[in-house]
């Protein structure tokens, strides 16, 4: 799995990475620009291989597939 967080106190988010190095660069993110304030936000999270976001486009090209099937078999 991957996960991305984000800055609880500003719109800063890490690429995707592992939970040791994102932790860390949230951490050294905080200490840089919000000295004092404890590490927060949000973590979101990809499983790697689910295929995220693929989802919508494999049913689209079903749909295509099987309408020009039935616009074959209709000449």
């Amino acid at each position: 799995m991957a996960n991305r967080y984000w800055c609880g106190e500003c719109s800063f988010k890490t690429p995707w990475l592992g939970e040791p190095e994102g932790l860390r660069r949230q951490i050294e993110h905080y200490a840089r620009r919000h000295p004092g304030t404890p590490p927060g936000g949000q973590v979101e999270t990809r499983r790697r291989g689910a295929g995220a976001g693929h989802g919508c486009l494999g049913l689209a090209a079903v749909a295509l597939v099987l309408l020009a099937v039935v616009a074959a078999c209709r000449h």
